[in-house]
Formats: structure tokens, C-alpha cells, sequence
């Protein structure tokens, strides 16, 4: 698949997703350049802003398995992996957690105990899932789209290990609609109020949506760039207000999201607001700051701010 026909598909999955999800365009092409990079996104927002909806959506779409779990202090691994079932002669059968899914919905994540985030963990990083000492492997494509609770407004939350937070590419915000775009919504109320999506339709096979995935190859990213993101990274790091700064893992990610961008306007290369455009949702949940940035009334997004202020931009 070339750039011009990765470009056409890729703005059509957007397009049907902003009739469906209005008022959240920028959400749903930064959600959808986060997917078609290879990855996971985190979205922090209260409830009834269409994360689900606009995950069950991508899933109809591009022909892809959907799957959801609720997050609950109860939750067990085995509600997420699956179990084995033994019959009496010692066989046993496999029997599938949602987590074998092309698409999985992971709502309120922070509600999740240790132990369930660590199966989760496992499946992000390799792809596989052990159960009672068995690994199974999972389905391919998979992605996580999973929502947070803001933790400072409601208790009986867990907070996410750093492992597992390092593991979304990206993490979003949300919030409710306008007005003018909550009565869009209200229009469309006898279709979407279930969250059943029943009128959509997949706009491509998902054999092509592993080709859309695939055609994020062709797209080039120059060397100048590449310092770009790893001086920003850099910067991040080494302030004085840094206590823990973002892993390799964030630069690697921004630069494929970058190249996603890159192909939804239409370019076979990346250029400087490519990486701009999502420098913060990459790298602010997997940066921590110190006392002294208490102190002083700072945040991450000031420190990234800075950086990106500071950091001279490559001229292409």
C-alpha cells in the first residue's frame, strides 16, 4: 500500500469517527495515528465522554475484534487471561479471557489491584499471557485503549505501576462536549445511547488494516529529527525538577507516531510539528518531578514546555 492510498484510508477511518464521536476531532486522529503506529493509548477523563464508543467504533472499522473489561477492585487475572478448566481423567481446556481480543477496551484501569495490572503488563510487553504455568499468545494486531479515573476525584483507585504506564504510547485527556456539539449528540441519542454502534460498518478488511500498519515503513523521519526528539527527551530529563525521566521507550514511540502524522496529512516524511503535535501526551505520563517542583507550583507539562521552548528545531 503506498502513501496516497494509506492517506485515503486512514483519513476515512477518521472522518467516520468524528460523525460518530462529534466534537472530539483531535482526540480521534491523535488516538487513531497512536493505533496505526502499533500502539496503546491511555485516556484520562470522567465518565460519559464516548471513550467507549469511540473504541468499540475504531474496532467496527477496521474489522477488528472488540473486547472489554471493566476495572473493579475484585477483578482477578483469570477475568482478564482466562482459566483452565479439568475434567476428571487430569485434561484440561483453555477457556479465553477478553484479553484474546484485536482491540481491547480497559475502562477504569486505575481501579484495577497489582495483580491484574501485571497480567496486563505481560500481555502489553510480549504479546502473551501465562496462565497456571502455560503461555498462550495473543491475536495480532492487539492494542489496549484504556480510561483512567482523574485519581484526585474519587477514592478506590490504584495508581498504575510506572511499568505499565510506560507501556502506553501516549496518554490523552478528555472532557464533555460544547454545546453545539452535545446537541449533535443529542440527535444521534436513539443510535448511541447503548453503545452498540449498530450502524457501523467496516470500512476495510482488517488483512488491509495490517497493510495501513505496514505502510508506516515508507515514511521517513530524518536525522536531524531523530536528535530533535532525543534532545527533547534529553532536556526532560536532566531538569533540576526531574525526579524520573521519560524512558527510551518515549522517544521511540513519538518518533513512529510522528511518521502517522506524517501520513494522515499525506507525506511520505516527518517534519518538525509532526513531533511537536504530541510531545506532551508521550512524555508527560512517564515523567515524574521532584519536591522542589512541588515547591516552586511547577508541573510536567511546564517542564515539557520548556524544553520544547528551549530546544532549537531542526530547519528541513
Amino acid at each position: 500500500m503506498n502513501i496516497k492510498e494509506s492517506e485515503i484510508l486512514i483519513n476515512n477511518v477518521i472522518k467516520n469517527l468524528e460523525d460518530i464521536v462529534p466534537g472530539k476531532g483531535d482526540l480521534v486522529k491523535n488516538i487513531i495515528a497512536t493505533l496505526v503506529a502499533g500502539g496503546n493509548a491511555l485516556i484520562e477523563g470522567p465518565p460519559g465522554t464516548a471513550k467507549t464508543l469511540l473504541a468499540k467504533s475504531i474496532a467496527k472499522l477496521i474489522g477488528g475484534e472488540f473486547r472489554r473489561v471493566q476495572g473493579n477492585p475484585d477483578i482477578l487475572p483469570s477475568d482478564l487471561t482466562g482459566y483452565h478448566i479439568y475434567n476428571m481423567n487430569g485434561d484440561k481446556r483453555f477457556v479465553k479471557g477478553p484479553i484474546f481480543t484485536n482491540i481491547l477496551m480497559f475502562d477504569e484501569i486505575n481501579r484495577t489491584p497489582p495483580r491484574v495490572q501485571s497480567a496486563l503488563l505481560q500481555a502489553m510487553a510480549e504479546f502473551q499471557v501465562s496462565v497456571d504455568g502455560v503461555t498462550y499468545d495473543l491475536n495480532s494486531p492487539f492494542h489496549v485503549i484504556a480510561t483512567e479515573v482523574p485519581s484526585e476525584e474519587e477514592f478506590g483507585t490504584y495508581p498504575l505501576t510506572l511499568t505499565l504506564k510506560d507501556r502506553f504510547w501516549a496518554k490523552f485527556t478528555t472532557n464533555y462536549n460544547d454545546v453545539n456539539n452535545e446537541i449533535e449528540i443529542l440527535r444521534k441519542a436513539d443510535m448511541l445511547y447503548i453503545v452498540e454502534t449498530p450502524n457501523i460498518e467496516p470500512i476495510m478488511t482488517f488483512r488491509k488494516y495490517v497493510e495501513l500498519q505496514d505502510s508506516l515503513n515508507y515514511v521517513h523521519i530524518s536525522e536531524s529529527l531523530l536528535k530533535y526528539i532525543a534532545e527533547i527527551v534529553a532536556y526532560v530529563r536532566s531538569h533540576e525538577l526531574t525526579q524520573l525521566g521519560p524512558s527510551t521507550r518515549g522517544s521511540i514511540f513519538l518518533s513512529r507516531i510522528s511518521k502517522a502524522l506524517a501520513m494522515i496529512d499525506g507525506r511520505d516524511y516527518v517534519i518538525p510539528d509532526d513531533v511537536k503535535e504530541l510531545i506532551e501526551p508521550v512524555l508527560a505520563h512517564r515523567t515524574a518531578l521532584n519536591e522542589q517542583a512541588t515547591a516552586e507550583d511547577k508541573s510536567i507539562q511546564d517542564i515539557i514546555k520548556e524544553a520544547v521552548n528551549t530546544v532549537e528545531v531542526p530547519k528541513e
